[in-house]
């Protein structure tokens, strides 16, 4: 109890009353929630030099398909929905629109066949409910030339619908991708 000031612990208790229980000098919490401090990654990449920009671009491109190899599609890959770690890790944090990477259909947008398609501010096409096309991702870098091309020389397959029809095809035959949360350098070497 001495660890906590009371203007802190009478917070607790009228904004949480049920999960505090104060018993002498203890304070015991029954569920605890907590959040990493992040920088947004579109924020982050405004005032990082070209080195720390490359390293969150890959590390975004790492994330999604770190994502992908645990059957998740994160939906909303704009680079806001994503934060940067103090160890320059790059994390999704925004859960609205996920979905089951094997319930999406990935396709290719299909080509204009005439200057009134090609012209058309809609999709001249058929659109499902589960059509997603990734060749508009690029979108996610509007604004951003640098960082658009860093991520497509590193992680340009993301772009095309056969990556995401390659992890799905794993994952539907029961394959285990290996995820890695930690790089390397920081890993147990057995």
């Amino acid at each position: 109890k001495k660890r906590f000031s009371k203007e802190l612990i009478d917070e607790l208790v009228e904004l949480a009353p049920s999960k505090i229980k104060i018993e002498g000098d203890t304070i015991e919490l029954k569920q605890l929630y907590i959040e990493k401090k992040m920088v947004p990654l579109n924020l982050y990449l405004e005032d990082a030099n070209i080195e720390e920009a490359e390293e969150a671009i890959n590390e975004y491109g790492k994330a999604i398909k770190e994502m992908a190899a645990v059957n998740i599609f994160p939906g909303d890959m704009l680079l806001k929905n994503f934060g940067v770690t103090r160890h320059g890790r790059v994390v999704f944090y925004d859960y609205d629109e996920i979905c089951p990477l094997t319930d999406c259909n990935f396709r290719k947008i299909p080509e204009p066949q005439t200057e009134e398609q090609e012209m058309s501010s809609q999709p001249w096409y058929t659109v499902g409910p589960n059509d997603i096309f990734p060749e508009e991702f690029r979108l996610f870098f509007a604004g951003n030339p640098a960082a658009r091309k860093a991520f497509e020389d590193m992680h340009g397959d993301i772009y095309k619908p056969e990556f995401w029809q390659r992890i799905q095809a794993k994952i539907k035959s029961g394959k285990i991708i290996d995820v890695f949360p930690y790089r390397r350098k920081r890993r147990f070497r057995r």
